[in-house]
């Protein structure tokens, strides 16, 4: 899967932005103000994703492409390399649970007003 196609499938997630928070090369994606998942646009290779602590170190003792984000509490974030063989479905499937642990930790009221946000499954 390339950066195109992640970029892609992560503003097809609802209430989803993208902008520049650290410089000029970090591009994050967040859902309503909180951020679950980043790139840098010169090394687009690695994406960072929120993962569940149990679950972050199953992936990594998994798959040789997935280890602790640099730079990012690794108990939390794992990084993707994008050039190894992962399959596209896994990659999806790992967006969602980013964003999903994201939508969970948000207010009662705010996944109340936009249930679409809950309806996005890991």
């Amino acid at each position: 899967m390339n950066i195109e196609t992640v970029r892609e499938y992560c503003l097809s997630l609802p209430e989803t932005t993208e902008y520049l928070p650290f410089d000029e090369t970090t591009l994050a994606f967040r859902v309503m103000d909180k951020i679950f998942a980043m790139v840098d646009l010169e090394h687009t290779e690695w994406f960072v994703l929120k993962c569940d602590p149990e679950c972050a170190i199953e992936l990594r003792e998994r798959y040789a492409e997935i280890e602790g984000a640099w730079h990012m509490n690794k108990k939390h974030w794992n990084q993707l390399n994008l050039f190894g063989t992962l399959d596209d479905t896994l990659v999806k499937a790992l967006i969602r649970h980013s964003y999903s642990l994201v939508v969970s930790k948000m207010t009662k009221k705010v996944r109340s007003e936009h249930p679409e946000m809950s309806a996005v499954k890991m």
